[in-house]
């Protein structure tokens, strides 16, 4: 385990940057955990909040691992995010900050400039709290972050550190990025919701790639709720409440028997409450689209590596063995994924015009044990690949590990997938909403 604390959380830095607030804080310790309860606080509640924040970092992340590092950086402008901090996934460029692609090739790394992403953020008044933990260049080698929810199991990646900051309410809202299911997958491993926005809606500018095609800027918030709120806050349409059917596949897709139990009871439970929830048969359309999908990601992902592994080799750990693999795709074999996807486009585009939002599930089961895996995302990636908007929220369980319902929509219908979201989540109520470490 990391014992350098100073390395991840600066505590000089840290005192430089909110000195202005230090006595203010000694004075009210008031803690808040979810976005919407930072964005309903005063601007001095807000700032007196920070330091207990980075205080239940300082006393959890021995155990957690979350971040890489934490150094608190004042705002660039005044709005609807003033003094409510966030995390930033490591693969996404911080001017000040460790940028270091979650590879050990690249320890002690800093970077030059804010992504656009977090020059918006900061923008509007957000704090940069710091960066948090990814897997090595956002793809299988995993991050040391352990699950909030059970250490002995991983938080999914690529990231790790995103969902598990925020399951573990170390931080209100946490920036991390998908090209296959490195959001959503974390977000139900974690009891959290992620919300993978529409394919190209935000700019990735400084955000380091891996396959441009699939790239894909997304969030982390406690509930679908303070999701809407986040986006609202970015001034981004939260649209407006409709009343429509939902579809959900049947057969089911290839899940574990713990998922596919959880999410056929949710979709009832949703019936019983009034939800009218239609059946569509797409099981083998993801099974091909997860094919094509990895086809994509293994010809770009190849060729964007290909000098760093001829620099490297093995030292890019499983990022190595992706790019031997990926540099054999021909280009016919990859052209005919680009066309099927596109193919998939427009039969899903047909889909959603009778059932705008699509039902399902988050993962193919709950969070494996141990580090070595970040888990399967091949219920993702086919949303991934069509770039549509996806957002989960934990389904009611039982006992165990947390389990997410995940909803689509059409591209470019982010608000209507984050309401109905919401929607759900107050229909399901206080059974699916996993406790706080």
């Amino acid at each position: 385990m990391d014992t350098n604390f100073e390395r991840r959380i600066d505590r000089r830095t840290f005192l430089l940057a909110m000195s202005a607030a230090a006595t203010a804080v000694a004075a009210d310790t008031s803690r808040l955990d979810t976005f919407s309860q930072w964005a309903n606080a005063s601007r001095k509640t807000r700032e007196r909040a920070l330091q207990p924040c980075v205080e239940r970092i300082r006393a959890m992340d021995d155990s957690i691992q979350a971040w890489v590092q934490v150094s608190p950086q004042r705002p660039t402008g005044s709005g609807k995010l003033s003094e409510i901090p966030f995390g930033v996934k490591d693969i996404i460029e911080t001017r000040g900050l460790a940028t270091e692609y979650g590879s050990p090739i690249y320890k002690g790394r800093i970077g030059t400039a804010d992504a656009a992403i977090v020059r918006e953020l900061r923008r509007r008044g957000g704090v940069l709290l710091g960066k948090t933990q990814s897997t090595a260049f956002a793809y299988r080698t995993p991050a040391p972050t352990r699950n909030p929810r059970d250490l002995a199991h991983t938080p999914g990646g690529s990231s790790s550190g995103s969902a598990a900051a925020v399951a573990a309410s170390m931080v209100p809202v946490a920036l991390g990025t998908q090209t296959g299911g490195s959001v959503l997958r974390p977000a139900s491993f974690c009891g959290v919701t992620g919300f993978k926005t529409s394919y190209g809606l935000l700019s990735m500018d400084g955000v380091f790639p891996f396959a441009k095609s699939l790239d894909t800027l997304g969030f982390f918030t406690h509930t679908a709720a303070d999701m809407l709120a986040f986006w609202e806050s970015m001034d981004r349409s939260t649209g407006r409440t409709e009343d429509f059917a939902l579809a959900a596949p049947d057969p089911m897709p290839d899940v574990e028997p713990a998922m596919t139990a959880a999410f056929q009871k949710t979709v009832e439970r949703l019936r019983g409450a009034g939800v009218a929830i239609r059946t569509i048969d797409i099981a083998g359309m993801l099974a091909k689209l997860n094919d094509a999908q990895r086809t994509i990601m293994f010809y770009e992902g190849a060729r964007f590596h290909e000098q760093r592994f001829k620099e490297y080799g093995d030292r890019l750990a499983d990022m190595a063995n992706l790019v031997r693999e990926g540099l054999q795709i021909p280009v016919a074999r990859y052209d005919e994924a680009r066309r099927y996807v596109a193919e998939c486009k427009i039969k899903v585009a047909e889909l959603y015009k009778s059932t705008p939002v699509i039902l399902v599930p988050a993962a193919t089961g709950p969070a494996p044990l141990g580090l070595t895996s970040t888990g399967d995302s091949r219920m993702n990636t086919a949303w991934t690949a069509l770039g549509t908007p996806a957002i989960t929220v934990p389904m009611p369980v039982a006992n165990g590990l947390p389990l997410g319902l995940q909803l689509t929509a059409d591209h470019g219908q982010d608000a209507r997938v984050i309401r109905t979201a919401m929607h759900l989540e107050q229909l399901l109520g206080r059974e699916a909403r996993v406790s706080r470490p």
